[in-house]
């Protein structure tokens, strides 16, 4: 066997031992007893350590030094190998395996303190998963911004002041776009009424096969905060159900979808390779994001999913297709990140990408954060948070460490801008297919062009490619102002 050889083999072996740390994640969020989570925490560490061993193995750099790869695919393994092995070598492994330890007993603090508006009972928590966090920045840092060292696990290449500028320049036209809106005239009706459970989910699933979900490979369940999890033959998604709000179940599940049809769609040959993953979470997010919204809220599926619903809860509240269409765009003030309509989504962004660059960089206290938070989201938004779980105990991200994650999700909106402009070219029958309840000519494309990559292309080249063009919040703003633009007659 070749160097190259050798190296992958045990590459092979540490990715597959990763997606059993990640099998362990999905198991605690869903199923596991809560009694279990001390246990799961020590599990968690000592994965971690067994995995961090295995990445700063010293045969790596060897194998890598003596590696000759033959191919576009094996030279991108072999880089994106070696980049993780320098990351990974400036971790200490104690430091590793504490962070594996700590978030996994944060993320049951931080669900009860959630549940019970308690932010005092999670704060302290909150406070030392943070420091854990700044000491690994300043390990991978070499000096230079923490917080880009963090971000750089999410969005490789990106920096936080260029994303500030790109934030500062969607700003204007999205607060615009709001103000307008919800001075409008014309407002959409609420969706009112009890939608059970049960038929929530029934139809959950009708909604996640309409957008190709492989049930062979994957499963639905229930989680406090909707996420997918896994890859290549086995990716799950979770949802949530609120009996008065049934958009939120079916929205979260089509959004979940796009993450994992992201994950089965890559091409098999890149199986427990580097390449056998989403390349970032920006690109990550622009599937979930265009699946859930250019497509999934367009008013082609909208008159499918109207139909649907009406058959599952014997009648709406809502009693044509068109103003169905305008109810599942409605733009309301509202709290959750999760729930938000598209105009303001990014701006719940733009607020946790302020506060916590303001975090890593020491300029805010975690016991400052609820009143940060919660001056911050009235300037924004107009609005007074009225208790912590709608406020700054909402997401579950800090809890378990993720600092750096948050810009991904707008980056995500202004990449699924982009492909969606390049979608509908090329698919110019897509929306016909939609109104079948069909979203395949869409998905097929979405595989073809971004997909099935997985990490062979870096973030932006991959987007340039799929779409000819370069990459620019345009296409995503002037979608929102010609789609609500319409909807509320502006």
């Amino acid at each position: 066997m070749s160097a190259f050889d050798d190296l992958l083999a045990f590459q092979r072996q540490t990715e597959a031992l990763a997606s059993v740390a990640g099998r362990l994640v999905w198991d605690q969020e869903t199923v596991m007893p809560r009694g279990a989570t001390e246990q799961r925490a020590e599990e968690m560490a000592a994965m971690e350590s067994v995995l961090h061993e295995r990445r700063t193995d010293p045969r790596i750099g060897e194998w890598l030094e003596a590696a000759q790869p033959r191919t576009e695919a094996e030279v991108r393994i072999a880089e994106l190998i070696a980049r993780d092995f320098q990351r990974t070598a400036k971790v200490p492994a104690k430091l590793a395996a504490e962070i594996a330890r700590q978030t996994s007993l944060a993320q049951g603090i931080w669900a009860d303190a959630r549940a019970n508006d308690a932010p005092q009972d999670f704060l302290p928590t909150l406070d030392n998963v943070l420091m854990l966090m700044r000491e690994k920045a300043t390990h991978l840092a070499d000096g230079g911004d923490l917080y880009d060292a963090l971000l750089d696990d999410y969005e490789p290449g990106a920096k936080g002041d260029d994303i500030a500028v790109l934030f500062d320049t969607m700003r204007p036209r999205l607060v615009a776009l709001r103000e307008d809106v919800l001075g409008a005239d014309a407002q959409p009706a609420a969706l009112t009424g009890h939608f059970a459970h049960d038929t929530q989910i029934r139809l959950a699933r009708t909604c996640a096969a309409a957008f190709g979900y492989d049930w062979a490979r994957g499963r639905l369940d229930i989680a406090v905060h909707p996420f997918s999890s896994g890859g290549w033959q086995d990716s799950r998604i979770t949802t949530r159900v609120v009996e008065s709000d049934p958009f939120n179940c079916f929205y979260s599940t089509i959004h979940e979808v796009g993450h994992s049809t992201y994950e089965l769609g890559i091409d098999d040959d890149y199986a427990f390779t580097p390449l056998g993953r989403g390349v970032s979470m920006g690109v990550h997010e622009s599937q979930s994001r265009i699946y859930e919204n250019q497509m999934g809220r367009g008013r082609a599926f909208t008159g499918w999913l109207y139909q649907r619903m009406s058959d599952a809860f014997g009648g709406l509240s809502v009693t044509d297709a068109d103003a169905f269409y305008a109810t599942a765009n409605r733009v309301t003030p509202g709290y959750i990140r999760t729930e938000a309509d598209e105009v303001q989504y990014n701006l719940h962004i733009m607020l946790r990408f302020d506060l916590e660059r303001d975090l890593v960089a020491g300029r805010l206290d975690v016991e400052d954060l609820p009143e940060a938070w919660n001056a911050r989201f009235l300037r924004d938004f107009g609005v007074a948070v009225d208790r912590p779980a709608n406020g700054a105990l909402q997401d579950v991200h800090w809890s378990v460490g993720l600092f750096g994650y948050f810009p991904t999700y707008a980056l995500g909106n202004v990449y699924a801008g982009c492909l969606n402009s390049a979608m509908r070219a090329a698919v110019p029958d897509l929306d016909a297919a939609l109104a079948r309840g069909e979203a395949g000519p869409g998905v097929e494309w979405l595989r073809e062009n971004v997909q099935r990559h997985g990490g062979l292309l870096p973030p932006r080249i991959l987007i340039e490619q799929a779409t000819g063009a370069a990459i620019s919040p345009e296409p995503l703003l002037d979608y929102l102002e010609t789609k609500f633009g319409e909807i509320y007659r502006l």
